[in-house]
C-alpha cells in the first residue's frame, strides 16, 4: 500500500481526481484545446514535469532554456504518434568542464542527455491518457528519472498528475511500491556504470518517489496558455550544488507565435526563466514547386502509327516533363521500352504518372503497354510496366472509381526487355559539386565546433559496369583551429581507428577517395560491386559486396569483406602500418508494425577488429525526411571502449527537394555523434549496394 506524505501531495491529489471526475462527465472531454507545448528540458509537458501528452507524429521541436544555473538546448521528435525522444545538452553555469585549463579553458560543465517516453493509454470518455517515460536514461545521468503520467482535458483546461522517481521523485513524499516488493528497491545506486553512455536498467524505479502535476489553461486570447505546476524535486543534489527550493509551485506561460513559442516562468518561488521553441512537422514539411503539371492527355492526338512518332519530341519531353533522361529506348507495335535515370522526382507514383501522359500523348493506341526501366548508372534496375488502356481511362477521368496507381506494377526487368538494351555510349566523363558541414557538440575547447565546403566528385565510366571515381573535400570556413586536443589520453587500449579525426580535419584539402569500381546485376535479384583505392578520408584498400534485393521487398539481405589500411593524416596519399580485415553480414527489414521505418542489423569484425553487432533504426516522414539512430554491440567491454562505453549517433537526411523551387533527387545528411571512440566503428564504404539499388525499394522517396 503506498503511503502518502504531506499536506501538500493529498491537495494535488485531491484536486487533480476531482478535476479527471468532471472531465469524465464532459462531452468534450476528449477534444484538447490546449495544445501540447514544451517544458524547460525539452519535450511536452509543464515547467519542470512531463506530461502524458504527446504531439503529431513528425512533430519536431528545437528549444533553448535558460534556468540561471542551467541552459539546456534540446531537441524533441515524435517518431509515432506512441513515442516522442528527445536529446539534450545541459550548461551547467555553476562548474568548469575540467580542472585543467589548457584542456578546457573557462568553458562552463556540458552534459549530453536522452529521454524517451510512451503513451501506454489513449484518453477515452472517461479515461485520461496514459505515458510511461524516462528521463536521461544513459550517460552520467544527470537528472535521471522514471516517470508515469495522466492527462486529461476538460474544455480549455488540460488536468495532469504524474509519479517520479529518480530527480524526480526527490522530494519523497511517497512510498515506493516496488520497495515492498523488494529491498533493492528501497534506495537508489549512485553515480553510472561503465564509462558513462550505457543505460543503467538496475535503477530504474528505484528510491524515493514523489508526486508531481499541474493544470495548463487555454486562455481566450488564443496565443497565450498559462502553467502551473507542482514538482517532485527537491533540488537538495543538482549537478549544479544544492537549490534553494521555497516552493514546489511553479508558474509560467506560453505565447505562439506562427512556428516559435516563447516562454517565460517563475520558478521554486526565487527562480525567473525563459526559453524560446521553434516547431515545424515533418510529415507537412514541403516548399512551393514552380513546375508544370503532369501533362493533360484529354485533347491529345497521338502518332497514327509507329512509324509517325515524332521520337525527337517524345524524348525531350520526357527529359523536360518527366525528369527522365533516357540511355535508350526500343518502340514496337505493341510495347514501348524506356530506359534511363530519373534525376528530378523522387515520388516514384509521380514519376510513373507523368511519364505515361507523356507516352500516351505520343505513342499510337497500338502500343498497350509502356515499360519505364530506371536505371543505376548503366545498369537496369526495376521496370515499370504501365497498363496503357487503363492508365488513359484514369488519366482522362473516363471512370471516376480509376485509380492510376493501379494501372501499374513495378518489377525486375525481365529477360526480353533487358534483351533489348543496347545503349549507344556507355563511357564518358562526369562530374558534381557538393555541399559539406560537419558540426560537433559539447567539445572541451568550445561547444560548438563546424566545418564547411565543398567536394569535388567527378570520375570516368569505362564501360556499363566499370568506374573510375575521385573525390576532393576542400574547406572553405570552420573553426577546427580550437581542436587543439589531438592526442587521446584515454586508458582505452584499443587500436586509434578513429580518434585521429582531428588530425585529419586540419587539412583544408584532401583526397577522400580516389578507387576503381565494379558492379553488376547477377540475376535473380542478386546484385554485386568490387572496389579499391583510397575508399573513405581515413582508409585505403580493397573489398566487395554481394546484395539480395528484390523489387520493393520489405527484406534485403548482404555480405561485404575489406581489406584495409590507414591513412596517413600528414600525407594524405601514403599510409600508417594499421592494417585489418573487416566485413558484415547485413539484413534490411522494413516491418509491418512500424510504418516508414526501416531496421538493419549488421553482424561482423570491425575497424578495430573487435567482433559484434551494429543497428541502425531509420524513420522516414512523408516529407522525405529520415531521422535514423545506431549503435554498435561488440566483445569489447566498456573499461577497453574507453568514454562512452559503446559506439552510438544519431543522423537526420534531408532531401535536396524541400530547398529547391524545381523538383530535384539528392539527399544531405547531418549526423550527431555524441563521443567518437574506436570500439565498434565500420568502415565508411564509397558506394553500398543498399544506396545504389535504391530505386528497387520506396523507402527514401
Amino acid at each position: 500500500m503506498m503511503k502518502f506524505k504531506g499536506t501538500h501531495t493529498r491537495c494535488a491529489v485531491a484536486v487533480a481526481a476531482a478535476c479527471f471526475s468532471s472531465a469524465a462527465m464532459s462531452n468534450d472531454s476528449v477534444t484538447l484545446q490546449v495544445q501540447p507545448s514544451q517544458m524547460v528540458q525539452g519535450g511536452t509537458g509543464l515547467i519542470q514535469t512531463p506530461t502524458s501528452r504527446m504531439g503529431e507524429e513528425g512533430d519536431l521541436f528545437i528549444n533553448y532554456t535558460d534556468n540561471q544555473e542551467y541552459r539546456f538546448w534540446s531537441v524533441n521528435l515524435q517518431l509515432y504518434d506512441w513515442m516522442q525522444a528527445t536529446a539534450r545538452y545541459t550548461d551547467v553555469r555553476t562548474r568548469l568542464y575540467s580542472d585543467v585549463p589548457s584542456f578546457s579553458g573557462d568553458q562552463t560543465l556540458k552534459d549530453k542527455g536522452l529521454d524517451v517516453k510512451f503513451r501506454l493509454l489513449k484518453e477515452g470518455f472517461y479515461f485520461p491518457e496514459v505515458s510511461l517515460g524516462f528521463r536521461d536514461f544513459g550517460g552520467t545521468g544527470f537528472f535521471e528519472s522514471e516517470y508515469v503520467t495522466a492527462s486529461k482535458a476538460w474544455g480549455p483546461f488540460d488536468f495532469h498528475l504524474g509519479l517520479g522517481w529518480g530527480y524526480m521523485g526527490t522530494a519523497d513524499d511517497i512510498t515506493n511500491p516496488f520497495c515492498k516488493l523488494k529491498d533493492s528497491y528501497c534506495d537508489r545506486p549512485a553515480g553510472y556504470s561503465g564509462r558513462g553512455g550505457k543505460v543503467d536498467y538496475q535503477q530504474f524505479f528505484k528510491g524515493p518517489m514523489a508526486v508531481f502535476g499541474g493544470i495548463e489553461y487555454q486562455t481566450p486570447w488564443e496565443p497565450l496558455r498559462l502553467k502551473l505546476e507542482y514538482e517532485g524535486n527537491n533540488y537538495t543534489n543538482d549537478r549544479a550544488g544544492a537549490l534553494e527550493q521555497d516552493t514546489r509551485f511553479n508558474i509560467g506561460a506560453v505565447y505562439r507565435w506562427k512556428g516559435f513559442d516563447f516562454s517565460a516562468n517563475y520558478q521554486r518561488g526565487n527562480t525567473f526563466g525563459f526559453g524560446v521553441t521553434y516547431h515545424f512537422n515533418m510529415n507537412t514539411a514541403k516548399q512551393v514547386k514552380i513546375d508544370k503539371p503532369p501533362r493533360d492527355i484529354v485533347q491529345s492526338k497521338p502518332a497514327a502509327g509507329v512509324d509517325s512518332v515524332n521520337k525527337r519530341r517524345l524524348y525531350r519531353d520526357l527529359a523536360f516533363d518527366g525528369g527522365f533522361i533516357l540511355s535508350d529506348a526500343s518502340i514496337e507495335e505493341d510495347k514501348a521500352i524506356f530506359y534511363g535515370n530519373q534525376i528530378a522526382y523522387r515520388d516514384k507514383n509521380e514519376a510513373a504518372e507523368r511519364i505515361g501522359r507523356i507516352a500516351a500523348s505520343e505513342l499510337p493506341e497500338s502500343v498497350k503497354s509502356y515499360h519505364i526501366v530506371e536505371n543505376a548508372g548503366r545498369l537496369p534496375l526495376v521496370d515499370t510496366v504501365i497498363d496503357a488502356d487503363a492508365f488513359k481511362v484514369a488519366a482522362k477521368y473516363e471512370n471516376i472509381e480509376a485509380d492510376i496507381k493501379q494501372t501499374y506494377t513495378r518489377q525486375a526487368p525481365e529477360d526480353n526487355v533487358l534483351d533489348k538494351y543496347d545503349p549507344e555510349k556507355t563511357s564518358g566523363l562526369f562530374h558534381s559539386v557538393d555541399f559539406f558541414y560537419t558540426q560537433t557538440f559539447g567539445n572541451p575547447e568550445d561547444f560548438y565546433l563546424y566545418q564547411g565546403g565543398l567536394i569535388l566528385s567527378g570520375g570516368y565510366a569505362i564501360n556499363q559496369n566499370w568506374t573510375a571515381i575521385s573525390s576532393i573535400r576542400a574547406t572553405l570556413f570552420d573553426n577546427f583551429d580550437k581542436f587543439s586536443f589531438t592526442v587521446d589520453q584515454d586508458t582505452s587500449t584499443l587500436p586509434r581507428v578513429r580518434t585521429y579525426v582531428r588530425e585529419y580535419v586540419e587539412n583544408d584539402l584532401w583526397v577522400d577517395t580516389a578507387f576503381m569500381q565494379w558492379n553488376d546485376s547477377l540475376g535473380n535479384d542478386f546484385f554485386a560491386q568490387a572496389y579499391g583505392g583510397y575508399l573513405e578520408t581515413m582508409y585505403g584498400g580493397a573489398g566487395g559486396e554481394v546484395l539480395w534485393r528484390p523489387v520493393d521487398s520489405s527484406l534485403a539481405f548482404g555480405v561485404d569483406v575489406n581489406y584495409v589500411k590507414q591513412r596517413d593524416y600528414d600525407d594524405q596519399f601514403s599510409f600508417l602500418d594499421y592494417t585489418a580485415f573487416t566485413g558484415h553480414i547485413s539484413a534490411y527489414w522494413e516491418p509491418e508494425f512500424l510504418d516508414d521505418t526501416m531496421l538493419t542489423v549488421s553482424a561482423g569484425q570491425f575497424l578495430a577488429k573487435d567482433k559484434g553487432v551494429n543497428i541502425d533504426f531509420a524513420k522516414r516522414f512523408d516529407s522525405g525526411i529520415v531521422v535514423g539512430a545506431y549503435a554498435a554491440f561488440t566483445d569489447v567491454s566498456s573499461e577497453e571502449y574507453g568514454e562512452g562505453s559503446f559506439t552510438k549517433g544519431f543522423y537526420i537526411s534531408v532531401p535536396l527537394d524541400l530547398f529547391t523551387l524545381k523538383p530535384a533527387k539528392g539527399r544531405g545528411t547531418f549526423p550527431w555523434i555524441p563521443i567518437s571512440r574506436d570500439g565498434g566503428q565500420m568502415l565508411r564504404r564509397p558506394a553500398r549496394l543498399i544506396d545504389f539499388t535504391n530505386a528497387r525499394s520506396s523507402f527514401l522517396d
